[in-house]
């Protein structure tokens, strides 16, 4: 249920109605924007009367929420969410480029790559130091020397860190890392959501290879609902029957989610295109189409990289990527080339 209040309501009356919902057991999720202040009501509102509330002078409107996730809802919070990371911004009509190798290889490796997708405009560096692989021969990542030597790149160019966890007990280790990535494996690993949710860093959200809209959004809500609102979606590709590409792009859940959700959201064309030559095209459609950043592999040698290789972008080509996304952004939010 949503309550929607009369412009600048009397603050006493509004505490009151506030302590009256939450003595009825009833959890008040404040949204002010800048026209028009939110109270989302959540728990069990079948006992709230909704002619009672409408009743109340500082009361415009109450209208009941049919849809299972409240926190991450729009009807409950009207105006977009912007979260901070470091220096810059994620959401907010900002254009967050992330990039970085798949895995975390060595010091010279990520601190050269660092350098070079600073240089070309990206506003956060990403890196696996906790790879979740398909076979159990494959390369699992370098751990927590993985992430020691992200944070000598961070040092190094000033960029926040992007890197995966893969199970709650690895928490202690993600202390310096500026934004926790939970994998499409682990979208529905809800212990780990739970955990997440009582952390106060952000946590980008990769979509699973075969959920729906309404699974992803309750996903978010595991974190939101422990107390953790700094929630960034991801869509990286979901599994269907087309074989040519890893997985298959929906680029329709960008405006959907815009939609749906006040949460920001980006698009990881890497792992949706799995080949090299696909990212640059489908990283302009995802900002066409409104997407509030990208997630883009980068290698200096993706011939020899120990973790898909066949999906990263040279330097050279992700400057040139990187220059035209940002031209289509400004288009598509008025501005000029």
């Amino acid at each position: 249920m949503i309550v929607i209040l009369k412009k600048d309501p009397d603050q006493r009356q509004l505490d009151s109605l506030k302590a009256w919902l939450k003595a009825k057991g009833i959890d008040v999720h404040e949204s002010t924007g800048i026209h028009q202040t939110i109270l989302g009501l959540i728990g069990d509102t079948t006992t709230i009367d909704i002619n009672l509330l409408n009743a109340l002078e500082i009361v415009e409107d109450v209208k009941r929420v049919q849809e299972p996730y409240k926190k991450c809802n729009r009807k409950f919070h009207p105006e977009d969410t912007v979260i901070k990371v470091g220096d810059t911004q994620v959401g907010g009509g900002t254009l967050t480029m992330i990039a970085g190798p798949c895995a975390v290889e060595s010091e010279e490796q990520i601190v050269s790559i660092a350098k070079l997708v600073k240089a070309s405009g990206a506003t956060m560096l990403r890196g696996g130091a906790f790879k979740p692989r398909t076979s159990p021969y494959s390369f699992q990542g370098m751990r927590e020397e993985g992430i020691r030597l992200l944070e000598i790149a961070k040092a190094e160019t000033g960029l926040p860190i992007v890197t995966e966890i893969m199970d709650a007990s690895q928490l202690d280790c993600f202390e310096n890392v500026d934004v926790i990535q939970v994998g499409a494996r682990n979208m529905q690993n809800f212990e780990l959501l739970k955990v997440l949710g009582k952390t106060d860093k952000p946590i980008l959200l990769k979509r699973g290879l075969a959920n729906n809209y309404q699974e992803f959004l309750m996903s978010a809500e595991y974190i939101m609902a422990g107390g953790n609102e700094k929630v960034i979606l991801c869509e990286r590709g979901i599994r269907t029957f087309e074989t040519y590409t890893r997985n298959t792009l929906d680029i329709a859940l960008v405006p959907s989610m815009k939609q749906l959700s006040h949460l920001p959201v980006i698009i990881d064309p890497s792992h949706a295109a799995g080949k090299y030559a696909l990212v640059p095209s489908l990283s302009y459609a995802a900002v066409a189409a409104g997407a509030d950043g990208l997630i883009i592999e980068v290698h200096c040698d993706p011939e020899h990289a120990l973790s898909d290789g066949p999906q990263s972008l040279k330097p050279k080509l992700y400057d040139e990527v990187a220059a035209k996304c940002r031209s289509i952004h400004a288009v598509v939010n008025g501005g000029a080339v």
